[in-house]
């Protein structure tokens, strides 16, 4: 079973003027798309071809690099892409999220701070994340590259409901080096129907 590049529920101009066009286009189409046909490639003839890309995130210290590379950028993009939402378009997080988010930060502008901080202090590429730990407790991380926290090598496991791309790539064109611009801007198209929805589905 071949992995596949997933659509965007909305278009690549969608998310202007948060998130320009021509980023959203080439993340998708190319760097999305580079990832998955890598995957496939690597894992061409293997039995482990036929697991789900959580299972393969699970495992994947038993995995060579390129899975590891490429699997976790197939997860963190497919995930990343059902977050966003065009500005104005989603509603708060529901109230079950909510609770939790003030229980464990006191507020969600604390969370969100918490956020900008793991993204801005990533050194070089990778993700920011809110997940839910094996406590059934939110935390926040950050992990480096492609990684991200299903992994069995995670330094901060737990299942993600949220993730953030800190790559270059990911705001180059309309951001340059101004990463905290584009961390506290990506705030205002998050779905956040979609992440309650995570929430619910990781407890």
């Amino acid at each position: 079973m071949a992995f596949t590049l997933p659509e965007l529920p909305y278009g690549y101009d969608a998310l202007e003027p948060i998130i320009d066009a021509a980023t959203m286009e080439i993340h998708h189409s190319k760097h999305h798309k580079a990832y998955v046909d890598n995957l496939n490639k690597a894992l061409e003839g293997s039995a482990e071809a036929e697991k789900s890309i959580e299972e393969l995130m699970s495992n994947i210290s038993k995995h060579p690099a390129p899975v590891r590379n490429n699997g976790g950028g197939h997860y963190n993009h497919s995930l990343f892409w059902k977050i966003l939402l065009p500005s104005g378009k989603s509603a708060e997080p529901s109230e079950k999220l909510s609770e939790a988010i003030n229980t464990t930060f006191g507020s969600l502008d604390t969370l969100k701070e918490k956020i900008a901080t793991a993204g801005a202090t990533r050194f070089g590429s990778g993700w920011a994340w809110l997940c839910v730990d094996a406590n059934k407790t939110l935390c926040v991380c950050s992990t480096p590259n492609q990684d991200n926290p299903l992994m069995d090598v995670a330094e901060c496991p737990g299942t993600p409901i949220l993730g953030i791309d800190v790559w270059e790539h990911a705001y180059y064109l309309k951001y340059q080096n101004k990463r905290p611009d584009y961390l506290a801007n990506i705030w205002n198209v998050i779905n956040w129907e979609e992440v309650s929805k995570n929430y619910e589905a990781a407890l």
